[in-house]
């Protein structure tokens, strides 16, 4: 009896440490693969135009993303098949048994992969470069044109590096992103154009057109 009781306590205290790996590991798997993106985005903010620079080819990448999605998925696999072996139970009948693990690994990595690219990414693209909002204020009082873009970025991921290339153009006072894929821009018609703005390099890649 006392044997028993030891076991069945033993057990009970077991389960919450599982719990609380596969959640960290969830969030670890959702975000490491979007370390890049994430570097690029504060290098944005900072006005770091090498390391932007040597980001940015990433970005444009139309699978970028995806093959991220795809490398948090796997890393969160790999990390359960390691748990189910060291557990020994890497078989039909121990992945029932561990199926709280894994839905907690699992769904932790979906739920990081959704809050970056419904949350993060999005709030992330309409933050100002450092540089740009000293521009912003000096040109406040000038009389300005307003101008709507839509760019076919695959997802929302890619509004930094949308937002970034068109803050980089002289005149170009205000850069807000509409998820999913709409830029209105504010621009001071003597220093810029619809017809500059339009012809940048990174819209080769992401068609944009003039709404």
């Amino acid at each position: 009896m006392d044997n028993t009781n030891i076991q069945k306590s033993c057990c009970k205290k077991e389960q919450p440490k599982t719990e609380k790996k596969g959640l960290w590991a969830g969030i670890l798997y959702g975000i490491l693969p979007h370390s890049f993106c994430i570097a690029f985005i504060i290098f944005t903010i900072l006005g770091t135009t090498v390391a932007t620079t040597l980001l940015k080819p990433l970005l444009l990448n139309p699978y970028f993303f995806y093959i991220l999605i795809g490398i948090s998925f796997f890393l969160a696999t790999l990390s359960a098949l390691i748990y189910l072996k060291r557990n020994g139970t890497l078989s039909a009948v121990g992945i029932k048994r561990s199926w709280k693990y894994l839905s907690i690994l699992y769904g932790t990595t979906i739920v990081v992969n959704l809050i970056l690219f419904t949350v993060i990414f999005p709030l992330t693209a309409n933050i100002k470069p450092l540089n740009a909002s000293v521009l912003s204020s000096i040109n406040e009082n000038l009389k300005t044109e307003n101008l709507t873009l839509e760019v076919q970025i695959p997802c929302t991921g890619h509004a930094s590096l949308i937002t970034g290339e068109l803050n980089k153009i002289q005149g170009v006072q205000k850069v807000e992103f509409r998820s999913p894929n709409l830029f209105d821009i504010v621009y001071d018609p003597i220093e810029a154009s619809k017809e500059k703005i339009l012809s940048l390099d990174v819209f080769n890649t992401y068609e944009a057109k003039a709404l």
